[in-house]
């Protein structure tokens, strides 16, 4: 069975991080509204881009889709 982009994320909290990817996995987790049974690009990134904030750029997510990615190959 696959996770979803969110369960993922999930596997990177860390509160104690300040790594970029601990940091968007620890606000992701307070985020009420983020699309967590989503595997599709196009859906998280449009919902990162309109509501996320807490995301100082895109970059960190295309890094977190591609070791997202790997970790489902």
């Amino acid at each position: 069975m696959h996770k979803t982009f969110y369960q993922y994320l999930m596997t990177q909290r860390n509160p104690d991080s300040t790594a970029p990817l601990a940091e968007f996995a620890n606000n992701a987790f307070f985020d009420q509204s983020f699309p967590k049974q989503s595997k599709d690009f196009h859906e998280v990134s449009q919902y990162l881009e309109l509501n996320a904030g807490y995301l100082p750029g895109m970059t960190i997510f295309d890094d977190a889709w591609q070791a997202y990615l790997a970790s489902e190959a």
